[in-house]
């Protein structure tokens, strides 16, 4: 096999001494991939690396290759943290693997393994290759992941604004919930935007119990049929100080002894006592 340009590049590489020890690499004269997999990265938890970087310097060499279109310097394999909480640090220089073998699979892999991808981070890679012409069995093979799990993914490739608004609030973040948001969406747009729009954070079991209440509410579905025939699209209808309320019951209360109350009309919920309200039945709507 010929040589390429980037063996030629290694030649010229600096090697690890004779204590065994990697090359220290001038920080500067790296830079991070465009197609790096990892987009997001926590400021607070870049902080407190880079708080230990200072104190006992970086333990864990970072992945470089050489340049190939610019002499002297390298792009990032692996290690995008690390560089980047060595540079908060003030450091100048880092040690370093010199690896030309690496591709963005391998990437992937690694950040999978160190500290797992988000969401987004992960349907962006996805689409890069399906763009390529790469179908979901062959990336779940390269990844050694299951066709589920890519599949899962895509929920986040071109998001509609309202999911992507879940997901930068911190609000959803699972890959399963994102998925599922994104299918029941399909099916009742409305209704789950609405439902979606009043929760601070969507849990697992709060997506299955949306989705119960989706299938339960549609027309001749079985289980509207068997469990609840005279409840479809109600809400429980309560009453407090004289007013009028729907008790909200998709939400844990945040103190014991309370629950969350919404106007019938519409408006914020509100946290009240429970020993305040007047159970008054159902409401259709």
């Amino acid at each position: 096999m010929p040589l390429q340009l980037d063996d030629l590049a290694a030649l010229d590489a600096p090697t690890p001494d004779a204590s065994g020890l990697p090359p220290m690499l001038a920080i500067d004269s790296i830079d991070e991939d465009a197609d790096q997999p990892r987009q997001e990265f926590d400021a607070d938890a870049l902080q407190q690396l880079a708080d230990t970087i200072r104190e006992r310097g970086v333990r864990q060499p970072v992945s470089v290759r050489p340049n190939p279109r610019q002499p002297d310097r390298w792009i990032l394999n692996f290690g995008a943290r690390r560089l980047r909480a060595a540079r908060l640090a003030g450091l100048t220089q880092i040690p370093a693997f010199i690896d030309t073998t690496a591709d963005h699979y391998d990437q992937v892999i690694e950040n999978e393994q160190r500290e797992g991808l988000r969401p987004l981070e992960l349907a962006l890679f996805v689409q890069k290759r399906l763009a390529l012409g790469e179908s979901q069995a062959e990336i779940a093979k390269r990844l050694g992941k299951s066709r589920q799990w890519v599949t899962l993914t895509t929920a986040m490739i071109e998001p509609p604004d309202w999911l992507l608004d879940l997901y930068r609030q911190g609000r959803c973040r699972g890959m399963l919930e994102l998925y599922e948001l994104r299918r029941l969406h399909g099916e009742h747009p409305r209704h789950v935007e609405a439902w979606a729009s009043n929760q601070d954070a969507i849990s697992r079991d709060a997506v299955a119990a949306l989705r119960a209440d989706l299938s339960g509410a549609m027309p001749g579905s079985p289980t509207a049929t068997r469990t609840r025939p005279q409840m479809k699209n109600s809400r429980l209808h309560v009453r407090m100080d004289g007013k009028d309320y729907q008790l909200v019951v998709s939400i844990a209360p945040a103190e014991e002894g309370h629950v969350y109350v919404r106007p019938l009309e519409g408006g914020p919920r509100l946290l009240a006592p429970a020993a305040a309200l007047t159970l008054c039945g159902f409401v259709s709507g």
